[in-house]
């Protein structure tokens, strides 16, 4: 067949409304994203392999193209969302990124402390001092205070670890101002700052930086992570499981696939995440048989009760399971004890 000049106008057109599709938009889109076992990203040493699996589930998030728009626009569980609320002016890509990389570090630590305490085994701590690892635009500490500085004292009260700091800054009300002791690039100076309520919670108020506690743990038996480029906090409470199994050997997993999410305190709190619909959804996709959720103490609004009703509406035999802690978790996982 002879190529016409006919021809090459179709392929032009053609061309162009492929390129139309795939061009980038001012959206970003979230939607639910994958549902991986544990057991490549957790390694104790001398841990114990159960028949079952632990996953660890998250969400996806990109630039939208037209096509992508299109097929959001049309998705219950994909959240369409203006590219300027997701990146505000003056974000930083490179410092959301280490920050979401530290949270998910913290939260290995964090779930390594409380598998190790539950299993007995020997596990030694020491705190290094708290840190501030992001500061919050349109805040108080804005242009005062940076990430990498070390909060030593407030108001003259030595600092231990970040519930410690954040108890003695709720002592405190709004419109107070607080002296802060810091240390940065190894000089310490004094800097006063008002505290103001927080937006989304007026009953806790701060200055407006996020924090982290600095520790130093040490255990006999290792346990290595490889969570690859995933950040973020959620992770805790399926990693604390996962670890808790590989050292006891009880196999908690009793040969079924088990998926959930919640951020892990060191003492074995749970507390809210986000994206958990999207979550349930990705569990399901990998034919999970339960959820664990964060039920925040029975709240009506609570992670649990989305998760719930996204597995009623999308018709998934998956049993969605309410925790507030590790243990509820462990209880309904030995013997399928649940939280009343």
């Amino acid at each position: 067949m002879r190529f016409t000049k006919k021809h090459a106008i179709y392929l032009l057109i053609i061309a162009s409304f492929l390129i139309t599709l795939l061009l980038p938009l001012p959206y970003y889109i979230y939607k639910p994203g994958t549902a991986d076992p544990l057991t490549p990203v957790v390694q104790v040493q001398d841990g114990f392999q159960s028949e079952g699996d632990l996953h660890l589930v998250t969400v996806r998030g990109g630039r939208a193209t037209p096509l992508q728009l299109l097929i959001a626009g049309f998705s219950d569980y994909q959240d369409i969302m203006p590219l300027e609320d997701v990146f505000p002016e003056g974000y930083d890509r490179e410092a959301y990124l280490q920050a979401q990389f530290q949270l998910m570090e913290n939260s290995q630590e964090a779930a390594t402390v409380v598998a190790y305490q539950a299993a007995g085994e020997a596990i030694d701590i020491r705190y290094e001092g708290v840190y501030v690892l992001n500061v919050i635009e349109g805040m108080p500490a804005e242009g005062i205070l940076e990430i990498g500085d070390q909060i030593l004292q407030v108001n003259g009260e030595e600092i231990s670890d970040t519930n410690h700091l954040i108890e003695t800054v709720n002592s405190f009300n709004a419109g107070d101002k607080v002296i802060f002791l810091i240390e940065r690039l190894e000089e310490q100076f004094e800097q006063e700052i008002e505290l103001v309520a927080f937006p989304n919670n007026p009953d806790q108020v701060g200055v407006g930086v996020q924090l982290v506690t600095n520790r130093e743990v040490e255990v006999e038996r290792s346990v290595e992570f490889a969570s690859g480029n995933i950040g973020g906090p959620s992770a805790g409470l399926v990693l604390a499981l996962e670890i808790y199994d590989q050292l006891t050997g009880e196999d908690i997993t009793n040969g079924r696939e088990i998926a959930g999410t919640g951020e892990i305190d060191y003492d074995g709190s749970v507390h809210r995440i986000g994206g958990v619909d999207k979550k349930v959804i990705a569990a399901d996709r990998e034919d999970c048989k339960v959820f664990f959720a964060p039920y925040e103490g029975g709240s009506k609004t609570s992670n649990y009760e989305l998760a719930k009703a996204t597995a009623e509406a999308i018709g998934t035999d998956m049993v969605i399971v309410p925790v507030n802690t590790f243990e509820d978790a462990l209880a309904y996982l030995r013997d399928g004890t649940l939280i009343e």
